[in-house]
């Protein structure tokens, strides 16, 4: 039976030796390994996303030194609290003779005035100061703060960090899913490292809901993907109020546009309004036809099915329903194309795979000196500079997705004129390579 203690908090690590991913700051060798292991501290901001171990690391670093840890958030502490950790941190220098480690979570969350209230202990060497943000240090921390302090990047956990940690998981006494003898089927694994989208604290709580929705009954104990789909999606069906002929009338509309047959198409869209359907639903459904369908083949048809939607809300039923009406019409004589429908989800399901991927450092603005000496937008070529204000050669893609092609257009419409584009620009980027 697994306590009421979250997962995430019973397996912290609390030795480097431990701690998975970030080994571009703590492989040995690397500045921040060596100031942790040689105990020398040094006020630092760690910045990061969620769930990639800023509080785990700053905990390893207090246990290193041999100094008293004192954690705050700043979405709950005020200048009190601050107070407090002061004399706690004069204490334990006049008294004991050691350091303390004075830790900030969401440090981005107080404002100017308490992050000053920092500065003159810092300077005086009271406790070594330790803030974690999610946020860009350079908008949303102070400048003073920032000059006293040395900022460290974390990143996403690869799948292979996240993977590591799963299965350690499963075998720590103090996890509690040992003595459970929990297995985790190979789709399993992957649907949750996949969920984790690079976030440890993610991948475990969806772990222990999973463990939770194991059957009582089971005699394996095994986690399948049907179980960790439920926990990733919520695995709630929605209640179906209007019936399935509902849904059927509105299938057989969206196909009969899809499939160019405007006597068709009108006569569902009238099937539809007389058994009650609220036209602003049958709306928002023309115009979702009208990028799924036709795209860019003709743009005309967005505006078209818009403008009706706008027409339907100022003149209300029955009205404004004739603009539905040639709206729907329109839609299904006009040229087709699903390719942005079939771009968007091929994009879709690349992000589900690799999950967040970093913007290449020539992308990234670069407004701060903090931000320059990253190596923020190093090497960025300025496109309306460039002949026919085209860059060849350059690529806006991260690095893991270079050369990948999500969009193609269809030989029929405007996209015809665009994928004769595309092709230019692709020939003119081979050349320059």
């Amino acid at each position: 039976m697994l306590s009421a203690e979250p997962l995430a908090d019973k397996l912290r690590p609390s030795t480097l030796e431990t701690f998975a991913g970030q080994q571009h700051l703590l492989a040995v060798g690397k500045p921040l390994y060596e100031a942790i292991t040689s105990g020398l501290l040094h006020s630092l901001i760690l910045w990061g996303p969620p769930g990639v171990g800023k509080t785990t690391l700053a905990r390893i670093i207090a246990n290193q030194a041999d100094a008293e840890f004192i954690a705050l958030s700043a979405v709950l502490a005020g200048v009190k609290d601050i107070r407090q950790a002061v004399e706690q941190a004069e204490y334990n220098q006049i008294h004991h003779q050691k350091n303390t480690i004075l830790f900030v979570d969401e440090v981005h969350r107080f404002n100017k005035s308490q992050q000053d209230a920092f500065l003159p202990y810092v300077e005086a060497g009271l406790f070594t100061f330790i803030g974690a943000t999610t946020e860009n240090p350079s908008f949303s921390l102070n400048n003073a703060l920032l000059s006293r302090a040395r900022v460290y990047t974390l990143k996403s956990l690869h799948k292979n960090d996240l993977s590591i940690i799963l299965k350690n998981s499963l075998g720590d006494k103090n996890s509690g899913l040992q003595e459970l003898s929990i297995q985790l089927d190979n789709d399993a694994e992957e649907r949750l490292l996949s969920a984790a989208d690079g976030d440890a604290r993610r991948l475990l709580n969806y772990l222990e809901l999973s463990v939770k929705l194991i059957p009582a009954e089971s005699q394996t104990k095994t986690i399948t993907a049907d179980i960790v789909n439920n926990v990733v999606s919520g695995g709630l069906r929605r209640f179906d109020n209007k019936g399935e002929d509902f849904y059927n009338q509105i299938s057989a509309l969206h196909k009969s546009v899809r499939g160019s047959d405007p006597d068709a198409s009108l006569y569902w869209l009238k099937r539809m309004l007389d058994g009650g359907c609220d036209p602003l639903y049958v709306a928002r459904r023309i115009v979702r036809i009208a990028s799924e369908d036709i795209g860019n083949a003709d743009p005309r048809a967005l505006q078209i099915a818009l403008n009706a939607w706008q027409t339907q809300e100022r003149l209300g039923s029955p009205e404004g329903e004739l603009s539905l009406a040639q709206a729907v019409i329109y839609l299904a004589c006009a040229a087709k194309s699903n390719a942005v429908y079939k771009a968007y989800n091929a994009v879709e399901s690349v992000i589900k795979k690799t999950g967040s991927l970093d913007v290449p450092h020539h992308l990234r603005n670069a407004p701060t000196q903090l931000m320059k000496d990253e190596g923020y937008h190093a090497g960025y070529r300025y496109a309306h500079n460039e002949d026919n204000a085209f860059a060849a050669g350059e690529t806006y893609l991260p690095v893991e997705l270079a050369n990948q092609t999500f969009y193609e257009p269809v030989e029929r419409g405007l996209e015809i004129k665009i994928s004769a584009k595309l092709r230019q620009l692709k020939k003119r980027n081979e050349q320059a390579k």
